[in-house]
């Protein structure tokens, strides 16, 4: 993800092509031995890091930029008042850590806002590091950022829905401002790895919108998170 950006309509269009012929990938765990000891933190200059997508190094460097590219981002939209999410947490069992009393689950990653941290799975995430790429990484940190920004701006939905497609949303906006701004870059495969991530997290075809968890289907978290790309932050309803 650093070459120079493809213009926009034409990234939007393979990534609404890819959308519709991929499958959807399931997230397979790496063996022990490969697992990353990731650390929160942030340093990093916006560059995207080594490409290849196969290592714990790799892995460990892209989230900490993601990190600090969506710091900065939000950091510039929302003025002086902005305040950092306080940490990045990587865990590994069910239960290793809560929010407000509920044990998180493995696969999966989380905003918390009472303890204002975001926190992963390192095993899932690095799986789907190797398996979907590095841009799915900048949109994994990049949703779960934009939960924290909800939380700071007061945003709260009727229904579970409406929160996590605004999400996606903002996500869509934070990574094609930064290729706008060319802090980031798109390659030609990262339209496939971003179409391909979006399809793995979408909800199941019998899953009804209003239910309690419900994130969108694929085509509405690629609608909403595409909308944010090609427009910024002005159709997510900030």
């Amino acid at each position: 993800m650093r070459a120079r950006p493809a213009p926009l309509l034409a990234l939007l269009a393979a990534l609404a092509a890819a959308l519709l012929t991929v499958g959807c990938l399931p997230v397979q765990e790496p063996p022990p031995a490969g697992r990353p000891a990731a650390t929160p933190g942030a340093t990093g200059t916006g560059d995207l890091g080594p490409e290849g997508t196969d290592t714990p190094e790799e892995f460990q460097q892209d989230m900490r930029v993601a990190q600090h590219v969506a710091e900065v981002y939000w950091s510039q939209r929302l003025g002086s008042g902005f305040e950092p999410v306080r940490q990045i947490i990587p865990y590994e069992r069910d239960g290793e850590l809560d929010c407000a009393g509920q044990p998180l689950p493995r696969n999966n990653a989380v905003y918390c806002s009472a303890g204002d941290f975001i926190a992963y799975d390192v095993n899932w995430a690095f799986a789907a590091f190797q398996q979907l790429g590095d841009a799915f990484v900048y949109y994994l940190l990049g949703h779960e950022y934009a939960h924290a920004i909800q939380a700071r701006l007061g945003i709260r939905k009727e229904f579970t829905i409406q929160q996590e497609l605004q999400a996606d949303c903002m996500a869509g906006a934070f990574i094609g401002d930064k290729v706008r701004d060319k802090s980031l870059s798109m390659e030609s495969d990262d339209t496939q790895e971003l179409a391909d991530g979006l399809e793995a997290v979408g909800d199941d075809p019998d899953q009804p919108w209003f239910a309690p968890g419900a994130h969108g289907s694929p085509a509405q978290r690629f609608g909403s998170f595409a909308e944010g790309y090609e427009d910024s932050l002005e159709p997510c309803g900030l």
